[in-house]
Formats: C-alpha cells, sequence, structure tokens
C-alpha cells in the first residue's frame, strides 16, 4: 500500500491549521501543513506537534507559479502524487480598508481565483484515484451570484460553462473595475464575492471535466463554505470557532471510498446547496 498524502494550502493559522489539525486526528495518512512563510509554517508544525499531532510542512506559496510547481514535482516523486487537497489559501480586503476598489478587485482575484486555479491546474493531474479534492468557498460567493447581471448569473450556472470563458469572466471584471465600468457590466461591488464566485463555479467545470477524462477514478471535487468564523480575515465577531469552520471542508476531504456524491456541488453544513 503506497503511503496516503493529504496537502492544505495556507495552513499555518486559521481554518487551514484547523483543517490540518483535524485530519492530523482523522485521516489515515502524512498531512502536509503548507505556508509561504517557512518560519511561520513550521512554527505552526510545532504547535500542533505540542497538542500530540504530526504534521509534516512544505513551503507554498500559490501566488509563485514557481513555488506551486516545485510542489508538485516532489509530491509526484515522493508519493506518486495526493489523495487529499484542500484549496484553503485566500484573502480578503477589511470593510474598511481604504485600498481603491479597482486594487482590491486584481489582488482579490488573483489569489482567490487565479492562484487556485494554478494549484488546481498543477495538482489535478497528481489526484489519485480515490482522491478528493475540496476548494474553500464562501456563502458569499453564492451572494454575489444573486447580485450579478440575468447574463451574467445564466453564464456562471450554465453546464456549458468553459474554464476559458470562466477565465475571461474574471478578467473581464478586473478589466472593468479599473475603468469603473463593472457596475454597468452587470457585476456588483464586491471583489472577494466575485472571487468565490468564480471558485464555485470553477470548481463545477473541473468536477465535471474529472467525470468526463477519468470515469472510473472515484475522485471527487467540490466547494464548500465553511461559515462564518473567527479568524484574522474574519474578525473576532464571527459565531464558529476555527475548529468549527473546518468541520464541511474535513467532512468532504473524507468522504467514504466508493461514495459518488457530492461532486461538483457546493455544500455548506455538509448539506448540498442551491446554486
Amino acid at each position: 500500500m503506497s503511503t496516503k498524502v493529504a496537502v492544505v494550502t495556507g495552513s499555518n493559522k486559521g481554518i487551514g491549521l484547523a483543517i490540518v489539525r483535524a485530519l492530523c486526528k482523522q485521516f489515515q495518512g502524512v498531512v502536509y501543513l503548507t505556508a509561504r512563510d517557512v518560519a511561520r509554517g513550521q512554527e505552526a508544525v510545532a504547535s500542533l506537534a505540542s497538542e500530540g499531532l504530526k504534521s509534516t510542512f512544505h513551503q507554498l506559496d500559490i501566488n509563485d507559479l514557481n513555488s506551486i510547481t516545485v510542489a508538485a514535482a516532489y509530491f509526484k516523486d515522493k508519493y506518486g502524487g495526493v489523495d487529499v487537497l484542500v484549496n484553503n489559501a485566500g484573502i480578503a480586503f477589511k470593510t474598511a480598508d481604504e485600498t481603491p476598489f479597482a486594487v482590491q478587485a486584481e489582488v482579490t482575484l488573483k489569489t482567490n481565483f487565479f492562484a487556485t486555479r494554478d494549484m488546481l491546474t498543477h495538482f489535478l493531474p497528481l489526484i489519485k484515484p480515490g482522491g478528493r479534492v475540496v476548494n474553500v468557498s464562501s456563502f458569499v460567493g453564492s451572494r454575489t451570484l444573486n447580485q450579478c447581471s440575468p447574463a451574467l448569473q445564466q453564464r456562471f450556472r450554465s453546464e456549458d460553462i468553459t474554464e476559458d470563458e470562466l477565465v475571461g469572466l474574471m478578467q473581464q471584471f478586473v478589466d472593468k473595475t479599473k475603468k469603473g465600468e463593472h457596475k454597468a457590466g452587470g457585476w456588483p461591488e464586491t471583489a472577494y464575492g466575485v472571487s468565490k464566485t468564480g471558485l464555485t463555479t470553477l470548481s463545477m467545470i473541473l468536477a465535471r471535466r474529472l467525470s468526463k477524462e477519468r470515469p472510473n477514478d472515484g475522485i471527487l471535487l467540490n466547494a464548500c463554505c465553511p461559515g462564518w468564523v473567527r479568524t484574522d480575515m474574519a474578525g473576532q465577531k464571527a459565531p464558529k470557532s476555527p475548529d468549527e469552520g473546518a468541520v464541511t471542508p474535513v467532512y468532504l476531504a473524507l468522504l467514504p471510498p466508493g461514495a459518488t456524491e457530492p461532486h461538483g456541488k457546493f455544500v455548506s453544513d455538509k448539506e448540498v446547496q442551491q446554486w
């Protein structure tokens, strides 16, 4: 039996760290905690060790394509692939942040959509049969979808939207914010929301592709909302602890062997949500 391996992006703190903690307790295999910053990542591994939990660190900055390809080559060479991938890394500007909206749009989509897509482009081919892929999205994405123009909503919900078309739409949003034309173009005033609408839609596109190209491999890929969680990103007023926020991502990461669903869905509180 080859060693099973789980990889969680952006996992030195917050929900990512809580996902690693839960996987250390429940996943039968090696759990990789990854972070941009080596010192912070190793510190997080040490903090889990003090709880009696064993995780392994690998540097991974999803905004750095070289970092992604180095990590992908490492997991391919060492383990022949990956069994569980949780794309958790993400950013959000605070509501009171005075950074111009166009800058917020570019920076937010760069990480939450484009960089996460780079991760999926390089790691999906490494997902072993029976593997699980979880993209940590947000209910803000579905709320944002409902604020888009009817034409945009139709495309985001369509079964025939392609990855290229989706990438074009995400880029269109960024470009239109620079000219102040995004509202006229049918887009709402939320960069974070649009980035997560894009990520959930991407998850659905890639799930359909997996079903078509690897029909016998039993890989399940989903997007989920962890809920409103007390983190640096969401603030201290949120009702859920990071460990509570990890419940749904971990549930999807550990869907039992032979399960056929959910796949290509948006899941919150372990329930498939309307998209």
